[in-house]
């Protein structure tokens, strides 16, 4: 499937129609279920054709509210859309009421026009880097046979990587859009956490919760943002001669494999070349997050005050094991451990601050390594162990409370890598403006 741009283009000049691009994506979503897949959860065909015919008639008769109008959009199973349940992947909410309005960034999405095909699976609760999940399938990455699509945004991966929407809004707490993007070959663009509206989204931890899209390029991205957070930012592409790039072998670069590493040598060096200025600098303290985190950290603190009422009940054997183990962490966490670890966030805030100074961008590989096989995370102390070195370089970013987007930075036959192009809070824009800069470096070197 084309760029948003280029479909737009398509629809303007009566190359095409909604109701054709709509199909298209339905029929690749019943090919896709026909072939085992299970990116979605579920398709509301019936609701997207509809939708479509819409469209169509409104173009006809001059209304066009977006660049969006009339595409497929994919859906994360955590966002309330009116009349649908809102499971967050789960079978204990499988069952709940439909929800009676639409969150508000879905609100947005189809004031924009775009045309709601389905909910898209996750990991249960968005509580997971690597998507797997016992009750609806794990998707796996078009990329590569046999390899995770990562998580928690799995299936709104895998939709837009098979051509079955033109993006996919989803969820980023640790890492649960620039993971999926980094192991699909897509672009994927996690805001600043206050720029986007929570409301209406099933939550995992509030301090560091984040909705954002994926898609399949940086002007998608941006487009999407626009929409999601109502804010139009100038994201002009910055010119490469003298740009200030930021990178630290400081935890981020432990234990990377080594076509994670080749790709991300070689990235910089094109930058290099191309007249941008990598700056390397020490981030020691990156080192204090594991020890910060021991007990769960601010993600289990804040799940367990979520679900405390359904594990201590009687339906918590309808968990995921995984999921409830690592939701159970936050029982522990008193108010003062807490607080600690606020306080302790705040602090490691200003430090970046101070060691990313006037920086245009910080780089770093999105993820440590290519997407791991489903085989080998069959027992528990694999899962626990690759999903702790999958979310490690992300969830970095939303502990400093920064915005980052994921850009495909591997050769064409090389398995998914990951850049991430990020910033501290407040920076979106100059992330999306390097970032544009760098796609297009990449686009000509690959």
């Amino acid at each position: 499937m084309n760029t948003i741009a280029e479909l737009a283009q398509a629809l303007a000049e009566g190359r095409t129609t909604s109701q054709a691009l709509v199909d298209q994506a339905l029929k690749r979503i019943d090919a896709h279920r026909a072939a085992g897949g299970v990116a979605y959860i579920s398709v509301d065909a019936d609701n997207a054709r509809q939708a479509a015919r819409a469209s169509d008639l409104a173009r006809v008769s001059g209304y066009v509210p977006s660049p969006l109008a009339g595409l497929p959009v994919s859906i994360k199973d955590l966002f309330d859309v009116s009349g649908q349940v809102t499971a967050s992947g789960s079978s204990l909410l499988a069952d709940a009421p439909p929800a009676t309005g639409d969150a508000l960034v879905v609100a947005r999405l189809r004031a924009a026009g775009a045309i709601l095909l389905g909910r898209t699976n996750m990991s249960e609760f968005a509580f997971s880097g690597l998507g797997l999940n016992p009750h609806y399938g794990t998707p796996l990455t078009p990329c590569a046979v046999g390899r995770i699509a990562g998580g928690s945004s799995s299936g709104a991966a895998v939709s837009v990587a098979l051509g079955m929407a033109v993006a996919g809004l989803g969820t980023d707490t640790g890492g649960s859009i620039r993971i999926p993007a980094a192991f699909c070959n897509l672009t994927g663009f996690k805001p600043s956490a206050n720029r986007v509206p929570m409301s209406g989204t099933f939550p995992l931890a509030v301090s560091l919760d984040s909705v954002g899209a994926l898609t399949r390029s940086v002007a998608d991205c941006i487009l999407l943002d626009g929409v999601l957070s109502g804010e139009q930012l100038d994201t002009r592409a910055a010119s490469l001669a003298g740009l200030r790039l930021a990178v630290t072998r400081d935890f981020v670069l432990d234990q990377i494999d080594a076509d994670v590493a080749a790709a991300f040598e070689r990235t910089l060096d094109l930058l290099a070349k191309a007249g941008a200025c990598i700056r390397w600098f020490d981030f020691p303290e990156l080192h204090e997050l594991p020890r910060i985190n021991a007990t769960g950290g601010l993600t289990a603190a804040e799940a367990w005050q979520g679900h405390r009422q359904w594990l201590e009940g009687d339906n918590s054997h309808r968990y995921d094991g995984r999921v409830a183990q690592r939701i159970r962490r936050g029982a522990s966490i008193s108010a003062a451990d807490y607080l600690d670890i606020q306080h302790a966030r705040h602090r490691l805030i200003g430090v970046a601050h101070e060691r990313l100074g006037d920086a245009d961008a910080w780089l770093l590989p999105s993820v440590a390594t290519v997407p791991p096989k489903l085989a080998d995370l069959a027992d528990d102390a694999a899962f626990f162990a690759t999903n702790g070195l999958v979310l490690r370089n992300t969830s970095v970013l939303n502990f400093l409370d920064g915005c980052a987007l994921s850009l495909p930075c591997q050769r064409g036959d090389e398995l998914p890598v990951g850049l991430s192009i990020a910033g501290l809070n407040g920076q979106d824009a100059r992330v999306l403006q390097v970032s544009r800069a760098i796609e297009t470096l990449l686009q000509e070197n690959t």
